[in-house]
C-alpha cells in the first residue's frame, strides 16, 4: 500500500445510494483519482477486502448493525485501514469505533472532499506505522527468546584445567536462522575428569530448541552432582521422556569423558556421529559401540568405550548436519570421510598442531568450506566443539 492518494484503492462499505454518491463526489472533488468499489452489504463486502487500501464503512448495513460490523470486518482482514462513516447522531458510536480498532471516524453530512483525503491518507499512514511497530515488536521479542534459548543451548565451559582449550560454533539452517535443537557442553568435575557433550534434538524451532536446553541443563546438573556416566543419559533420557511435546522425539548425542592424565577418554555414542580425534600425525575417526538414541534406548544402557588419546590432541565433535550437506550439486553427501579430508586440508602437511583445531578462526573455515560444497546455506542446523589438550 501507499499514502498516495492516487493510488489508494478505496472499499465503500454504504446501503444507502444517496450517501455512497456523496462519498464519490467528495473523493473526486479532491483530485484524488482514486479508485472506489462499493458493496451494500457486508457480505458482499468480504471478497473485496483483500484487494483494499482503505475501507470507508458505515456501522448500519442490512446484514450488520453497530460495531459488530466494524469487529466481524476486522477478524477478516486484521491488518486493513478502516475509517468509519456515521451520522450526526451517532458520534458516540465513532469513538467507540476507534476504541474497538478503526483508524478514524467521520459524520456524514459534515465532510469536504479535502478533509475525507486528508482522513483516509493519515489513517493508512498511522496503519501502517502500528503494523510496523507490531512487527518491530515481535521480532524484538523473537530476539530475546532465541538470546535466552541460546544461553541454554550453547553455555560456557566449566574448566579449571588451564591446558585444556575449547572452541565451539553454531550455525542455524535453512533461511530463517533459528535456533534448532543442537546442544553442547563441557564440564571439569572435582575428580579431574571433563566430560564434553554434544547432542542434536530431532526437529527444528523454538519446541525442540526448548528440551534441548532442558536436556543439557539436566545432563550438567547430572555431570556436577558426580554421578557415573551411564546414569547420566539414563536419567537424561527420562528428562527427555517428560519433557517432550509430542510423542516419539528423540536426542542423539554423544558424550566423551577425559581421564585427568588426559591421554585417554570413556567414548559413548547415543545414535551420533562419532568425533575426530587429531593428533600431531593424524586425523582419525574414534570407534564406540552404536547404541539408540535418547528416547528410543528401552534398556536405558550406553556402554563406554575406552579410547587412547596422546600426549596433544584435539577431539572434534560435531552434529550431523555438518556432514550431511551435498557436494557441489551431486547426489553425494560430504559424509565423515570428507570431514576428515577437509581438516586434513585445514591443519596443512603433518606434523599437525592439535591446538589449532580448539581456535575458532578454523572452525569458522570449516563451516563455510562445508557450506561451500553444498553451494550455500544447510537445510539442518550445525553445532561444533573442539576440545584441546596442549
Amino acid at each position: 500500500m501507499t499514502a498516495n492518494a492516487e493510488q489508494v484503492r478505496i472499499l465503500l462499505v454504504e446501503d444507502d445510494d444517496g450517501d455512497a454518491l456523496l462519498v464519490e463526489e467528495l473523493l473526486h472533488e479532491a483530485g484524488t483519482g482514486v479508485t472506489v468499489q462499493r458493496a451494500r452489504r457486508l457480505a458482499d463486502a468480504r471478497k473485496l477486502i483483500p484487494g483494499a487500501d482503505c475501507v470507508l464503512l458505515d456501522l448500519g448495513l442490512p446484514d450488520s448493525q453497530g460495531l459488530d460490523t466494524l469487529r466481524w470486518l476486522l477478524r477478516q482482514e486484521p491488518n486493513v485501514t478502516v475509517v468509519v462513516l456515521t451520522g450526526v447522531a451517532d458520534e458516540y458510536l465513532g469513538e467507540e469505533a476507534v476504541r474497538a480498532g478503526a483508524q478514524d471516524y467521520l459524520v456524514k453530512g459534515d465532510v469536504t472532499g479535502k478533509m475525507l483525503h486528508r482522513v483516509i491518507r493519515y489513517a493508512m499512514e498511522r496503519r501502517h506505522w502500528t503494523e510496523g511497530q507490531r512487527l518491530l515488536q515481535a521480532a524484538q521479542a523473537l530476539a530475546q527468546e532465541n538470546a535466552r534459548l541460546e544461553r541454554g543451548l550453547l553455555p560456557s565451559p566449566v574448566l579449571d584445567d588451564t591446558r585444556l582449550s575449547v572452541a565451539a560454533r553454531y550455525r542455524a539452517g535453512g533461511k530463517q536462522r533459528l535456533l534448532g535443537g543442537d546442544f553442547y557442553d563441557v564440564v571439569q568435575t572435582p575428580d579431574g575428569w571433563v566430560h564434553a557433550l554434544i547432542g542434536d534434538v530431532c526437529g527444528h524451532g523454538p519446541s525442540e530448541a526448548a528440551l534441548g536446553v532442558c536436556l543439557r541443563v539436566a545432563w550438567r546438573a547430572l555431570v556436577l552432582a558426580g554421578r557415573p556416566a551411564p546414569e547420566v543419559l539414563s536419567a537424561t533420557q527420562l528428562m527427555l521422556q517428560h519433557e517432550q511435546h509430542e510423542d516419539a522425539m528423540f536426542a542423539t548425542v554423544c558424550m566423551v569423558s577425559v581421564a585427568p592424565g588426559r591421554r585417554s577418554a570413556v567414548l559413548r555414542l547415543a545414535g551420533h556421529p562419532a568425533p575426530l580425534l587429531v593428533t600431531s600425525g593424524q586425523v582419525t575417526e574414534l570407534a564406540a559401540a552404536a547404541c539408540p538414541p535418547l528416547g528410543f534406548n528401552s534398556s536405558g544402557d550406553w556402554p563406554g568405550c575406552e579410547v587412547e588419546l596422546g600426549d596433544r590432541w584435539s577431539l572434534l565433535l560435531y552434529t550431523d548436519g555438518l556432514i550431511e550437506g551435498r557436494i557441489r550439486g551431486s547426489s553425494y553427501r560430504l559424509g565423515a570421510e570428507g570431514l576428515m579430508g577437509l581438516m586434513c586440508d585445514a591443519l596443512g602437511t603433518p606434523p599437525f598442531d592439535p591446538g589449532r583445531v580448539s581456535g575458532d578462526a578454523l572452525l569458522s573455515r570449516l563451516i563455510e568450506q562445508v557450506r561451500s560444497l553444498n553451494s550455500g546455506d544447510l537445510n539442518d542446523d550445525i553445532a561444533v566443539l573442539a576440545l584441546g589438550y596442549a
